[in-house]
């Protein structure tokens, strides 16, 4: 952790210190007798023009949506002075120590147990602040707002397509769909290699819906019930869950932050993303099949769980999977933002919670009040648990009277259980408000750090003078180290002249880098702190060659299937 911290830091100063380089060569061309223009430091009284940006840096416009990049044509029209260059400005310095600062702290959220939102937006918060009043300063004030309330708008769409998707998994999860699953696995006695693969898998393909961290845990709580005697099982296995879920939300538009801001941007078309699934299949099963051979050949004991799934969990799937088609229908035959879709589809979610609010008491007053556990509880119950039963009778532990009060008690508890109203709005309060508020914070910041000019520097160094190509590699290997939908924010932002082979590029690298250590990723993290002890940052190291070996193959795979696109 604190060489990703240093990292962060050192990469900021070097961007800060090769916008300082820039400026000096364009200080050079001062005199050139062919007359172009020069892009000088501001200096607070006496603001100039750049000459190398254009109408659409004035506003950071088109970060997700073609409708933002014509809005922002429109106010380039009214308002043609352009922004501000303050990379070699004490306010440029300022905003790059402060966002620093507080990724440093967010970096640090286990030990310093201090939110990691709350740095993020203090310090986004203070940047425009500094940006507005030189602006204001010069009489542009109003380019300041707008600029800021174009950043606000995308954040405000990213909001609410995450907001919708939390609420629908929260929903799931409290129907039970993810415990049933689990509990699946766990009946199925399969080996440890069986279980290898199938955990591997299923991580791969849920996160391609959900969320890597979701995906993870899941998948952890299985692996750790299955490898309590075998430890080593637990190690690979969690790496592997980590690469496939980071590799399975690297095709799916919404199956990652990476893979929803690439798409609601509008570079890549919903249906394209799909081209990268046999690239991330090889990011995800190259290292795999290099691991398999650690795995131990043993059969763990299964364990018996009566499966559960509440009333109305697999409507719920059902709802949401129409919320995605239905947003994807928004973008891509209507022209309305994914967002749009996805409160739509809130709504479907809203009118089934009012369902089954309202026939929750009559559903369980049915159950409870049923006559027929007297005579068929032993033959109708699973074949375990009907010979624990008959054998409690017969060594005259139990009499068959108690066993039927038993489990009439039983089942109506289970009917209690299964049936107990929903609230969609519950489930809306227990999203996960920090992560939302600190992307909220990445975002304006980034914004910031775009409109200073910092991010055109950036552009010009990283797709200017470097191979697109090793340029997307490299933003892969720095994810590994750096918040992956940081990274993919700031390459959006500096909206390079890239062919749309680079851009699926960029996202798949972006998506899987961050598999190389076991920091690099939500997933990884969380996994650490449910396995503590026995998977760990150095565990997952040893393998990080393996895992490099299917990252390279994965892009190598990119470029020999989708050729077409470059």
């Amino acid at each position: 952790m604190q060489f990703e911290v240093f990292l962060s830091l050192f990469s900021l100063i070097i961007l800060a210190s090769n916008g300082a380089l820039f400026k000096t060569r364009q200080r050079s061309n001062i005199g050139d007798k062919n007359g172009s223009a020069t892009h000088r430091a501001y200096r607070p009284l006496k603001p100039l023009k750049t000459a190398f940006c254009s109408k659409y840096h004035l506003l950071l416009p088109a970060l997700f949506f073609p409708s933002l990049l014509m809005a922002a044509e429109e106010a380039a029209a009214v308002n043609p002075v352009q922004p501000l260059n303050l990379t070699q400005h004490w306010v440029g310095y300022l905003a790059l120590a402060l966002f620093a600062f507080a990724y440093f702290l967010a970096m640090t959220e286990e030990v310093t147990e201090l939110r990691k939102s709350k740095p993020m937006v203090f310090a986004a918060s203070i940047i425009w602040i500094f940006i507005a009043a030189i602006y204001a300063d010069g009489g542009m004030s109003e380019q300041a707002g707008l600029a800021f309330r174009s950043t606000l708008e995308g954040y405000a769409e990213l909001f609410l397509f995450i907001m919708v998707s939390m609420t629908y998994l929260n929903a799931m999860e409290d129907r039970g769909v993810f415990e049933n699953l689990r509990v699946w696995l766990l009946s199925k006695n399969f080996s440890y290699r069986q279980l290898f693969w199938i955990t591997g898998f299923q991580a791969f393909f849920i996160s391609s819906v959900c969320n890597n961290l979701t995906t993870a845990l899941l998948m952890g709580s299985v692996i750790l019930a299955m490898g309590k005697n075998s430890q080593r099982f637990v190690t690979l296995s969690c790496i592997n869950v980590v690469v496939a879920s980071n590799a399975g939300g690297s095709f799916s538009p919404f199956g990652d932050i990476t893979t929803l801001l690439v798409w609601q941007k509008g570079v890549v078309p919903f249906a394209d993303f799909f081209s990268l699934l046999i690239p991330a299949v090889v990011n995800f099963v190259l290292p795999a099949a290099i691991m398999h051979f650690q795995i131990p050949q043993e059969r763990p004991a299964a364990v018996m769980e009566a499966p559960a799934m509440k009333r109305g969990g697999l409507i719920i799937i059902a709802l949401f999977a129409l919320t995605i088609i239905t947003a994807t229908c928004f973008e891509n035959f209507l022209n309305l933002p994914p967002a749009a879709g996805m409160m739509l589809g809130l709504t479907y979610l809203k009118f089934f919670s009012f369902y089954l609010q309202k026939t929750a008491s009559h559903h369980n007053s049915d159950i409870i009040n049923s006559e027929h556990l007297e005579t068929h509880h032993i033959e109708g119950m699973a074949p375990e648990k009907a010979r624990i039963g008959e054998l409690l009778i017969k060594e005259h532990m139990i009499t068959e009277s108690q066993l039927h009060q038993a489990l009439k008690a039983q089942e109506q508890q289970q009917a209690q259980e299964n049936n107990q109203s929903f609230d969609v709005f519950q489930k809306v309060a227990q999203l996960e408000w920090d992560t939302l508020l600190f992307f909220y914070g990445v975002m304006v910041c980034v914004g910031g750090l775009s409109f200073i000019g910092y991010l055109s520097v950036a552009s010009h160094l990283l797709y200017g003078s470097i191979e697109p190509t090793v340029a997307n590699i490299l933003v892969g290997i720095a994810s590994a180290f750096v918040d992956n939908g940081t990274i993919m924010l700031a390459v959006l932002t500096m909206a390079p002249d890239i062919s749309q082979g680079q851009w699926l590029l960029v996202t798949l690298t972006a998506g899987v880098g961050g598999s190389m250590l076991a920091v690099g990723s939500a997933a990884g993290v969380g996994l650490m702190g449910q396995a503590k002890g026995i998977y760990t940052f150095t565990s997952h190291l040893k393998w990080t060659p393996v895992i490099v070996l299917g990252f390279f193959g994965s892009i190598a795979a990119h470029f020999l299937i989708n050729g077409r696109y470059f």
